[in-house]
């Protein structure tokens, strides 16, 4: 299913092979990448000891410190992807991806050997920055093989596929519970053969293939040109803003859920599922509102309601984490799509993977501080709820930001991408 336009390019439907591809290795990336919180309470009961008692510590075996800066240096060492996603604009979207995802998927079935908690730690973040590459350049293709009335639809499908895999690892812990986190590590192999399976389907996009190549952005010096710095600053604010609340709410679910609130895992496991439809059903939201309203107020408003009902699910009830974990899944989804669509078309082809792959490293800075602020403020005041109140309204606030983007709905990418002008408000 595709279509050629006047400008000579080839654009497929959102429901075409070379997508369905893209779709596969996202979700053996899902898979892979949320390993590391799917598997969190496993790694603190083996490497840690649990006793009686009142503090976070106490509980969950090892310390909200030691889990936060485990989970930190895991998250900040996505930095690296920088450099491996902006290859994506010498080398080509379909090459890197692959090869990223496929050295990645890999090194994660070697932490599985791991003999203690700061050797997994080590391997962990150093498979994180090739699938966090492999995740934003797989994205940035499917936002190039697409025309504007398919492209919500296919970075909702990507933002989907990639949660499907988060879901399947958590349904893999909870089916072999007896595995420990080694098992789950090792299942890696699957989602890896799957996307050696997926490369088939892949193809490259013509908008890189016809391209201005020549014109390739200098990411470490932000060379993206001129009037396009601003949108970037904007996009990565809100990015950080998101990341802080989604980083530590989704890595810490595990610990809390389980070591906290006295949870089983195969309870933990229902509500990770229950946040599969209604994770399906923000994404639908989220491209419906992002092609009928605009992406910029879906984008904002999603954002949001996100932080609002991160506050809920953390505020000490099973009830509350139940509630706040479905609605946050619901409106993290309506965010993710419109801020995706967002972050693809405010950027030329040439350095479209190099933004994103900015755009990524402010997500991990984002993600990187709330861990650790949520680990500390845990460990201080003895209560997750008040840990999250401190990087939950920020992002509250910094929604508002979204007003200063300027709307690309119903624009192709050669119009929504054109520079802004050197004065005045991004337009």
């Amino acid at each position: 299913m595709s279509t050629a336009v006047s400008s000579g390019l080839t654009l497929h439907r959102w429901r075409s092979r070379p997508l369905l591809g893209i779709a596969i290795v996202l979700f053996a990336i899902g898979f892979a990448q949320f390993s590391p919180a799917a598997i969190l309470a496993d790694v603190a009961d083996h490497f840690g000891e649990q006793v009686p008692g009142d503090s976070v510590a106490e509980q969950a075996g090892l310390s909200g410190t030691v889990l936060g800066i485990g989970l930190a240096v895991v998250r900040i060492a996505s930095l690296g992807s920088l450099v491996l996603a902006a290859a994506a604009d010498r080398r080509g979207r379909r090459r890197t991806a692959l090869w990223w995802g496929a050295l990645g998927l890999s090194v994660t079935v070697a932490a599985a050997a791991a003999p203690g908690y700061w050797v997994l730690v080590a391997a962990l973040a150093l498979a994180r920055p090739l699938l966090t590459a492999t995740n934003t350049v797989a994205q940035v293709l499917a936002a190039e093989l697409t025309s504007s009335a398919d492209r919500a639809k296919a970075l909702a499908t990507c933002i989907a596929a990639y949660g499907l895999g988060t879901g399947a690892v958590v349904v893999a812990r909870a089916a072999f519970d007896t595995a420990g986190f080694r098992g789950v590590l090792l299942m890696v192999l699957g989602p890896l053969c799957l996307t050696l399976l997926a490369s088939r389907l892949v193809v490259e996009s013509d908008r890189f293939l016809l391209g201005a190549t020549e014109q390739v952005a200098k990411p470490l010096r932000l060379d993206l040109g001129p009037g396009l710095r601003p949108r970037l600053a904007v996009l990565a604010s809100l990015t950080a803003a998101a990341a802080a609340v989604t980083g530590p709410s989704n890595t810490l679910l595990f610990v809390y859920a389980e070591n906290v609130l006295d949870l089983t895992p195969t309870a933990t496991a229902a509500l990770t599922i229950a946040g599969g439809p209604t994770g399906l059903a923000g994404l639908l939201v989220g491209r419906f509102s992002s092609d009928r309203f605009g992406r910029r107020m879906t984008a904002g408003v999603g954002l949001a309601l996100l932080a609002a009902s991160v506050l809920v699910a953390y505020s000490g009830s099973a009830t509350a984490l139940v509630a706040g974990f479905l609605a946050g899944v619901l409106f993290g989804s309506v965010f993710g799509t419109a801020a995706l669509a967002l972050g693809n078309e405010l950027f030329p082809t040439e350095v479209r993977a190099s933004a994103a792959g900015w755009l990524v490293v402010s997500g991990v800075l984002g993600a990187t501080a709330g861990l650790a602020v949520v680990g500390a403020t845990a460990d201080l005041f003895g209560s997750f709820g008040s840990a999250f109140a401190v990087v939950c309204a920020p992002a509250i606030v910094n929604a508002a930001l979204v007003s200063r983007l300027p709307e690309t709905r119903g624009l192709e990418l050669e119009q929504s991408s054109a520079p802004a002008r050197p004065r005045g408000p991004i337009s």
